[in-house]
């Protein structure tokens, strides 16, 4: 069919019609349709640009080309939707053949999931305690930064109150009736320690413990596992959101000796008879004295040895004040360990990244399937 199609050409234009007619019935699929459609009745179709010619024509000849054309243009599209709705509804009655299910055919059971290895593991931690006699404590994770770093003993100045290291949520006012000025003022003794503005996401477990220093009262024995925030980078050894697990005991008479023989026998329970802790001296701003705390690890690749754990120490007299505790009466210690750490430790998990990413398959192979269903 020629390209110089004549508007006046009225043979030719019933014989490209008849093309187009022809084309659109024999296409078998949407995509053969589309392919006639451009052919037949796109941009470059003989009949296009018949129809462009039109306004090249004269006065006399433009009214029964543009009857001709329309008319033939009309036919093409009335020729185009009929050869769509029928290759439509082949391909609807295709998918629905392809898709029809029986319902009558038994079903196949959903793959099992698994619970994650930390919750297990917080859980295991949380039995232990439980079963030395201590209480399991939870806190809010939106916290006020009274309790996170003041009554702690961190100071205005503290590298750890700066925005690197912090999530602040919301500049406020502390107000007479909030929570920290309410607990703070409840105790004659909580200190002089007045509670600063801002809102903030926890960056440990420890506020808890001011919480139930003031609520409670000594003597106390508490665990206080969760989920902790700060500005880290997502790497393999490092994530942002993570859970920690700190311990708080205070009573008459508590020395580091006390603290020592905890850390050993939480040791053994969770890494095997061999295990073991040993101190050395550091500096945290609400222990004194301090001290990081290393386990000997039987399972290290190179051979056992020992490796860093947590930090501990004794309760600092200061932050007892700060919550409403007489330190002349009574002392404590605490100590504080990453539930991720722990889990890595035990399982020779190189990259932390593995257990934030929601794979399954990550949790089946640690045997968690259905437990505490």
């Amino acid at each position: 069919m020629s390209e110089t199609l004549s508007p006046l050409d009225e043979a030719g234009v019933a014989a490209a019609v008849d093309a187009a007619q022809e084309a659109f019935e024999r296409a078998a699929t949407l995509d053969e349709l589309k392919a006639a459609r451009l052919a037949h009745s796109g941009d470059d179709a003989p009949i296009t640009k018949a129809n462009q010619q039109i306004r090249n024509l004269s006065k006399e000849e433009k009214p029964s080309a543009g009857r001709r054309m329309g008319a033939a243009r009309k036919a093409i599209q009335a020729a185009l939707a009929k050869a769509t709705e029928r290759l439509e509804s082949a391909a609807e009655e295709q998918a629905l053949a392809s898709e029809t299910v029986d319902v009558t055919l038994p079903t196949r059971r959903a793959p099992q999931g698994a619970r994650h290895p930390l919750t297990v593991l917080e859980e295991d931690i949380s039995d232990f305690f439980v079963s030395m006699g201590w209480e399991i404590a939870e806190g809010p994770e939106v916290e006020h930064e009274w309790f996170n770093f003041d009554s702690l003993n961190f100071g205005p100045d503290h590298p750890a109150r700066q925005m690197q290291d912090s999530f602040y949520v919301e500049g406020v006012e502390c107000a007479a009736g909030s929570d920290a000025g309410a607990e703070g003022a409840a105790n004659s003794n909580a200190g002089s320690v007045t509670p600063q503005p801002g809102l903030m996401l926890r960056t440990h477990t420890s506020p808890v413990q001011s919480h139930s220093l003031l609520r409670r009262g000594a003597p106390l024995y508490i665990a206080c596992p969760g989920k902790v925030f700060r500005t880290d980078a997502l790497d393999a050894t490092h994530t942002p959101v993570f859970h920690q697990v700190e311990g708080l005991a205070v009573d008459r008479g508590l020395t580091m000796a006390d603290l020592k023989g905890m850390l050993d026998h939480f040791a053994r329970t969770m890494f095997g008879p061999d295990a073991r802790t040993r101190l050395r001296p550091s500096f945290f701003p609400f222990t004194e004295p301090s001290a990081e705390m290393d386990l000997w690890f039987p399972q290290k690749k190179d051979g056992p040895g020992w490796i860093e754990w947590g930090g501990c120490g004794m309760v600092n007299p200061e932050v007892l004040r700060n919550n409403g505790i007489d330190p002349d009466e009574y002392t404590g210690f605490a100590f504080g360990m990453g539930i991720e750490r722990t889990l890595m430790l035990r399982n020779s998990i190189a990259d932390m990244r593995d257990m934030v990413e929601g794979d399954v398959r990550f949790s089946l192979q640690f045997g968690t399937t259905g437990r505490g269903n």
